[in-house]
């Protein structure tokens, strides 16, 4: 897990594990919308999500090409663009994949306005 918001393409034409922008003929709209996201989210805009074990890596804006990140083939944001006209982005929350009961408050504070600034924006 981290706290970012990614966009296509996650998959890229050299396969490379990570380190390759994949630009998308709709790249300025994705980047658009995930930082419509980042930038309401208290930890995503830092860029900084600090995860355990990962702790010096970096998102400027709070946003990332899927690709540049790390390469994916066959992922399903990926897919619903090219095949479906989808426009998604992925959203990445929490460092941990499974938050306690307990903190899932404190996520929804966090993502509250992020996501109804997404949705002003679709």
């Amino acid at each position: 897990g981290s706290v970012v918001a990614s966009y296509p393409y996650d998959d890229s034409p050299t396969h490379r594990l990570t380190g390759v922008y994949s630009k998308s003929a709709d790249d300025e709209v994705f980047k658009y919308l995930a930082k419509a996201y980042a930038s309401h989210h208290p930890i995503m805009r830092t860029g900084k999500p600090n995860c355990p074990g990962e702790e010096r890596e970096t998102f400027p804006d709070g946003i990332t090409n899927g690709a540049q990140w790390y390469d994916v083939e066959g992922g399903m944001q990926d897919y619903n663009y090219v095949w479906a006209n989808c426009f998604e982005i992925t959203l990445e929350l929490s460092c941990c994949k499974y938050p306690l009961t307990s903190e899932l408050p404190k996520e929804w504070e966090n993502n509250r306005e992020s996501l109804l600034s997404f949705i002003e924006k679709v």
